[in-house]
């Protein structure tokens, strides 16, 4: 297989020429070729099946056995331990230790009881996000008081007594630790999750760390928070709460798994799945995915069909706060970063949880004006300004391979202007090129029915696959490689100022005003401009051919923007 793909590149390299005006061949097909079959992605579901059975927090016993897990498959795979290894290993692992500022929780158990009844109206057996992350446990038989209407009642002295809203826990926190309250219980689920349709489902809710309190808080499900609500319009206003929680020192680990490149090692593509929160799409699904993802680029570079240039690294931790000290912590290792990548809810059965998987964008300038075919999740995001622009190809360059892989299997594949909110995040506050592998919105999102039941292996299948192959293309880049991506850029901003005009035209029709519609096609010349100028650094070696290149297509692009602009001046 591996004069397979080195038959497929030199083809490639060679038929360039004519693959510039027909745009036949992605530069990502070998690998595709060569994942596809081999991608099952039954790995990523057991992966996903074992950790979604924890309640994982940093540190907690649920987020260490799902390190370990990890750490056993790499093992099996071939990885290394790093402070072993020899010096010919290209294939290496670690497990990065941080200290805690606060201790760490899990849930054992906990009920809700309405007074005069038998049956807990909830159960951790049943509803494992009841409890609120960094909730203290009641007394061993649990504790019966007086529940307090705190949105009818606010001022209320709260002493020895239980809040009830149907509002965030934070509106009332430092008030009710100042009085003395016991704990409180909220119900604040938002409209996505359809919460009259999928009545038990609670979505997770946490407090600040418990170190010098002994407060808790239960989240309600929209058919307990109903049942609450009749009782308590009876004047039945006191409920038994039974709550048991471990929290203890502990320490951050993060894992980090390196295929050293052979060419330029010190440059290299980060792959980011974030182990923490309990649910089996976030992030389960994340880590799954991204461990078969290195399984199985290890097991192809051992049998030969594959190798890299460049070091591709895969890191499993704590969501942005892992991505984060990995990257700061080593500033000569950042600075070689070239790419990141975060795969946070990637299993989702859309069937059943609704949405589609996205590709949250890098800032571009519909992250200003969002309109067209481009829309926000329900997650949403704010408005950035021309100076939070990020251009870059690899926007466009990930799109176009999952838009290959949606063709290739039928697979419904969208994207979304820049939200932030994940493992990206780091990457782009450092100034590297990093964007986001998700699904939304999910009906599910956050809540204790995020479970392996509405887990796809076929989805984790396809990203997966695509992320592999893309991650393969970019670690072995090449001058070549950088000349296919631009005609594919070009193409892109080709039809999105086409796109862009149109509806600048439509506005102007309409009353909308000339210089804002100037500035909405200049911001994407220039963002694209820009974008095609990133293509520099795909060269292991720089060349001429490639600038003079780049700089013909922005000329283009000048010229088609200069003309667009004429003619709206015209309508």
């Amino acid at each position: 297989m591996k004069t397979t793909l080195l038959l497929y590149l030199t083809l490639f390299v060679l038929t360039l020429g004519c693959s510039q005006e027909k745009g036949l061949q992605s530069p990502s097909q070998p690998y595709f070729d060569i994942v596809r079959p081999a991608y099952s992605g039954d790995l990523a579901y057991k992966t996903t099946d074992f950790v979604a059975q924890y309640w994982r927090v940093a540190g907690n016993t649920g987020f260490n056995k799902s390190i370990y897990w990890i750490v056993e498959h790499l093992k099996k795979a071939g990885y290394v331990l790093e402070s072993s290894a020899k010096e010919g290993d290209r294939l290496t692992y670690r497990i990065e230790k941080r200290p805690m500022e606060y201790p760490t929780w899990e849930p054992v158990s906990g009920e809700l009881l309405l007074q005069g009844e038998e049956v807990p109206i909830l159960s951790m057996q049943t509803n494992g996000n009841m409890v609120y992350l960094n909730s203290v446990s009641t007394q061993p038989d649990g504790i019966t008081a007086e529940v307090v209407n705190l949105d009818e009642n606010e001022t209320e002295n709260t002493k020895g007594k239980i809040g009830f809203t149907e509002a965030r826990a934070g509106l009332f926190y430092d008030k009710m630790i100042r009085e003395g309250a016991l704990g409180i219980i909220t119900y604040n689920n938002p409209d996505y999750l359809q919460p009259q349709k999928n009545t038990t489902s609670i979505q997770f809710r946490s407090l600040p760390p418990q170190t010098n309190t002994q407060f808790w808080g239960i989240a309600l499900s929209y058919a307990a928070k109903e049942k609450l609500k009749e009782a308590m319009k009876r004047g039945s206003n006191k409920v038994t709460v039974n709550i048991k929680t471990n929290i203890y020192p502990s320490e951050e680990l993060t894992i980090v798994a390196d295929i050293k490149g052979k060419i330029v090692p010190q440059e290299r593509l980060v792959f980011s799945a974030h182990i923490q929160e309990p649910g089996a799409n976030d992030n389960a699904s994340g880590v799954g995915a991204q461990l078969e993802m290195a399984v199985l680029s290890a097991q192809l570079m051992k049998s030969g069909q594959i190798d890299v240039d460049r070091t591709l690294t895969y890191l499993w931790g704590d969501e942005i706060i892992s991505t984060q000290g990995y990257i700061e912590e080593n500033a000569e290792r950042s600075k070689d970063i070239k790419w990141g990548i975060s795969l946070d809810m990637v299993g989702e059965n859309t069937a059943i949880t609704g949405g589609s998987f996205l590709i949250e964008k890098m800032p571009d300038p519909s992250a200003i004006w969002t309109r067209g075919n481009d829309k926000h999740s329900e997650w949403g995001g704010e408005v950035l300004s021309l100076e939070d622009m990020k251009p870059h190809y690899l926007t466009d360059f990930i799109i176009d391979n999952f838009k290959n892989q949606g063709a290739f299997a039928n697979w419904e594949v969208n994207t979304n202007p820049f939200e932030g909110g994940s493992d990206h995040m780091p990457f782009l506050a450092a100034d590297i090129p990093g964007l986001l592998l998700w699904h939304f919105t999910d009906q599910f999102y956050h809540t204790d029915n995020d479970r392996i039941d509405k887990v796809s292996q076929e989805t984790l299948k396809n990203v997966g696959t695509g992320a592999l192959a893309s991650a393969l293309t970019l670690v072995n880049a090449t001058t070549a490689t950088a000349e296919q991506v631009l005609i594919n850029i070009e193409k892109a901003a080709k039809e999105r100022l086409e796109a862009e005009y149109s509806l600048s035209a439509e506005s102007l029709k309409n009353g909308g005003n000339l210089k804002d519609e100037k500035a909405v096609l200049k911001a994407w010349e220039d963002w694209y401009s820009k974008t095609m100028q990133t293509l520099l650094d795909m060269e292991q070696e720089p060349t001429k051919g490639l600038k003079t290149q780049i700089i013909a297509a922005q000329e283009r692009l000048k010229k088609k923007v200069g003309q667009q602009l004429n003619q709206l001046k015209k309508n």
